[in-house]
């Protein structure tokens, strides 16, 4: 990885997910004058095994986007190649569900309603944001290989089976 995109990396980082995961769950919290209080101990549980989940999935798939795709999650460094590696052969959209499960366990961890309305809008966010916009966005970019990609790999829901095309 090049120091350029190392540091772009690390800005994406910082400006994305560190966003929607720290500051804005800290303002909120401290802006509605959150108190914790203990959950069960098996919701704390399945908590931290989101957590963990959704932060190796997150480095995974911005790993993949540096080394394959030549650039990073941020729109003002997309990646030049598509990725269809690792996560990418099942879902379209690992790094999003990474990110839901890691607030999702922010929600069990916390045991907060205000951040599980945070998920709930940015998950909505999300619903309208990707065909309507990043998908466009991808088809205008890889044409056709997109549009193939598109077609068997599903947006959401993960397939069981890898997906593998060698024209991509």
């Amino acid at each position: 990885m090049s120091t350029n995109l190392s540091i772009e990396w690390i800005r994406t980082t910082i400006i994305l997910p560190i966003n929607v995961l720290v500051i804005i769950p800290a303002i909120l919290l401290f802006l509605t004058g959150y108190r914790w209080t203990p959950n069960f101990v098996v919701l704390n549980f399945i908590g931290v095994i989101l957590f963990m989940f959704g932060l190796f999935f997150a480095g995974w798939t911005m790993r993949l986007f540096a080394t394959k795709g030549q650039g990073t999650a941020a729109p003002w460094n997309p990646p030049k190649k598509l990725v269809v590696a690792g996560p990418y052969c099942h879902v379209r959209n690992p790094m999003i569900t990474s990110v839901l499960s890691m607030q999702i366990a922010e929600v069990l961890l916390l045991n907060s309603w205000f951040v599980l309305g945070l998920f709930i809008l940015f998950f909505i966010g999300n619903i309208i944001y990707f065909p309507l916009f990043e998908e466009r966005d991808l088809e205008n970019r890889f044409g056709e290989s997109y549009r193939e990609y598109k077609r068997n790999v599903p947006r959401w829901i993960p397939r069981f089976t890898a997906w593998k095309n060698e024209s991509v």
